[in-house]
């Protein structure tokens, strides 16, 4: 997926290795991923058209990818709440399956780990098999970092939880694979961009999904009075949940998926409704919906 002859440079949230970095590959197989930080730096970066350590004469950055939701740990709600602080704009979504490893130093052997390293989410999907052994659990910004760290340490009685990919690039041992507690496990990754007319049209068409956020007055029905408009033009919400509003206490706002595109005539008509019903709303973007990736088999997880 490129414009021209010219790879979409694309950030991502972490290190070579990290899932991020996958998500960024799928999104656009020849893409030039840019590492950064954290998430709110992926903002920043797409915000400004350029990554903070870009050299003159460097093409400017075309999105940006985020985690969102991963079917054991749920919502990613740092993603949320800089979606809403932020102006990008969502422009499609990608699916990158999970599978974890427990990997240590070359010549590390599995009796003699005593702490493990990893991100929080990383650690509870594989809680399984961690919890079936006396291992101290150390949390990590990310999966690949703290693969990094044992490197850097040399801390040879640790173990990271990380993608057998960043295992592989880091040079580590693979101890134990597949110890996801879901085999099917999967994140879904937004891309985001400064406007929809910086990322590719998808092709094949693929149907397509609509987020906004929406605040409602504190009053009894409210709720069920925003959504009944939907309903009625039989728009499906594939996903709803609140989060608290930043800077009002006890005050929140409503995130909802709708299937559909925003642009379309019963959706349009429906969401100009809904305005007259809230007290703000704002459409985050519309974007095709990612393709599931096959079911993985159900392997045991093996030492």
């Amino acid at each position: 997926m490129t414009r021209g002859r010219r790879p979409l440079r694309i950030a991502y949230p972490g290190e070579p290795g990290a899932f991020a970095e996958e998500a960024a590959l799928a999104a656009s197989p020849d893409a030039l991923p840019v590492p950064l930080p954290g998430f709110a730096d992926v903002f920043a970066a797409v915000g400004a058209g350029r990554a903070p350590a870009d050299e003159p004469g460097v093409g400017a950055l075309a999105a940006g990818v985020l985690p969102i939701e991963n079917v054991l740990g749920g919502t990613v709600r740092e993603t949320y709440d800089l979606l809403l602080a932020n102006r990008a704009v969502i422009v499609d979504e990608v699916v990158v399956p999970v599978s974890l490893c427990l990997a240590a130093l070359p010549g590390q052997g599995l009796d003699g780990i005593t702490r493990v390293y990893s991100h929080v989410q990383a650690l509870a999907q594989a809680s399984r098999f961690l919890g079936a052994r006396p291992w101290t659990l150390l949390t990590t910004y990310n999966t690949a970092a703290a693969g990094r760290l044992l490197i850097e340490s040399r801390e040879r009685s640790a173990a990271a939880v990380l993608s057998p990919r960043a295992a592989q690039r880091l040079g580590l041992a693979v101890l134990a694979r597949t110890i996801e507690d879901e085999p099917d496990d999967r994140t879904r990754f937004l891309v985001i961009a400064r406007s929809p007319e910086g990322w590719p049209s998808p092709t094949p068409a693929r149907p397509f999904r609509t987020t906004l956020v929406f605040g409602l007055p504190n009053v009894p029905g409210a709720l069920a009075g925003a959504l009944s408009g939907l309903a009625e033009a039989g728009l499906n919400l594939s996903k709803l949940e609140s989060r608290p509003l930043p800077g009002r206490a006890w005050e929140y706002v409503f995130w909802a998926d709708l299937d559909g595109d925003a642009r379309a005539p019963v959706s349009a008509a429906a969401l100009e409704a809904l305005t007259a019903r809230v007290s703000f709303l704002r459409v985050l973007g519309s974007y095709p919906r990612a393709a599931e990736p096959a079911a993985a088999p159900t392997p045991a997880a093996s030492a």
